[in-house]
C-alpha cells in the first residue's frame, strides 16, 4: 500500500534549509507572524508554466523552522523589485489576504518614466482589461469594460525628459503602474511590453505598510540597476 504524500506546507520544521546570505540581507522585517522581503528584480514570485526560478524556490529556507512554509500575501511582476509581504501562520496568512483584497495595506512604488508629465501630480482613474493576442501575446489595457483602477502620482525629481515619480496604487490590478502610466503616455524605462524601451524594468516597490496590530512597516533599498536614472532625476538612494 502506498505511503501517504506529505503536503509541502506542512513538511517537519526539524528539517531546515539553510537561508543563504544573499537572501537573509533581503529580509527587511520578520516576526512571528509577518515577513517582508526586498524582493529582487528578475525573480518571479510563483513558478510560471515554463518553469524557472521562482520565489517558491526559497520558501523552505525562509520558513527558518516554523511549522507551515510562509506564503506570499500578494505578488510582484517578475522584473519588479522591493516590499513582498509573506504571512508565517495561517491567521496571519489569512489577515495579509484580507488586507490585499480589501485594499487596506498601503503600497509605495518608485518609478522613472521616460516623459515630462506637465504636472507635478495627478491621478488616473483608468479600467484596465486583459487582452490576449496570438500575435503579441498578452498585455493589460485601458478599456471601458475594464475593472475600476486608480493610480495617484507624485513627481520626487526630473532629468529632461526622464522623470522619477512616486506612485500609489488604490487598486491592485495586474501591470496596473505600467499599464496607467503607459496610457498616459510615460512608460516606464526599461519596461518592453509597454513602450518604455529595452533594459531593465525602471519600477521599485519602495514602502509597505500594513495596518496590523501592531503595525508593520518596511522600505526597500533602490537597486543598483535604478540608482543612476534616480540621481540624474536628483533622488538619492
Amino acid at each position: 500500500m502506498p505511503t501517504k504524500r506529505r503536503h509541502a506546507d506542512r513538511a517537519p520544521p526539524d528539517v531546515k534549509v539553510p537561508l543563504p546570505d544573499w537572501m537573509a540581507a533581503r529580509i527587511l522585517h520578520q516576526d512571528q507572524e509577518v515577513l517582508i522581503l526586498d524582493k529582487p528584480a528578475g525573480l518571479a514570485v510563483h513558478r510560471g508554466p515554463r518553469g524557472g526560478a521562482s520565489l517558491e524556490d526559497w520558501l523552505p529556507a525562509l520558513r527558518q523552522g516554523r511549522r507551515h512554509l510562509p506564503q506570499p500575501a500578494h505578488r510582484l511582476d517578475t522584473d519588479t523589485a522591493g516590499c513582498l509581504a509573506l504571512g508565517r501562520t495561517k491567521p496571519a496568512i489569512a489577515a495579509l489576504n484580507r488586507l490585499f483584497a480589501e485594499g487596506l495595506a498601503r503600497k509605495t512604488y518608485w518609478a522613472v518614466v521616460t516623459a515630462a508629465p506637465p504636472a507635478e501630480e495627478g491621478v488616473c482613474e483608468a479600467p484596465l482589461l486583459k487582452r490576449s493576442t496570438k500575435a503579441e501575446g498578452w498585455r493589460m489595457v485601458v478599456d471601458p469594460a475594464g475593472l475600476p483602477s486608480r493610480t495617484e502620482w507624485r513627481v520626487i525629481g526630473r532629468d529632461g525628459d526622464r522623470t522619477a515619480l512616486e506612485l500609489t496604487p488604490r487598486t491592485g490590478r495586474t501591470h496596473q503602474l505600467r499599464a496607467h502610466l503607459a496610457h498616459l503616455g510615460w512608460p516606464i524605462l526599461g519596461d518592453g511590453m509597454y513602450g518604455g524601451g529595452q533594459g531593465r524594468l525602471h519600477l521599485l516597490a519602495r514602502a509597505l505598510t500594513l495596518p496590523l496590530d501592531p503595525e508593520r512597516r518596511a522600505t526597500a533599498p533602490v537597486p543598483d540597476h535604478m540608482r543612476d536614472a534616480l540621481a540624474r532625476c536628483g533622488v538619492g538612494p
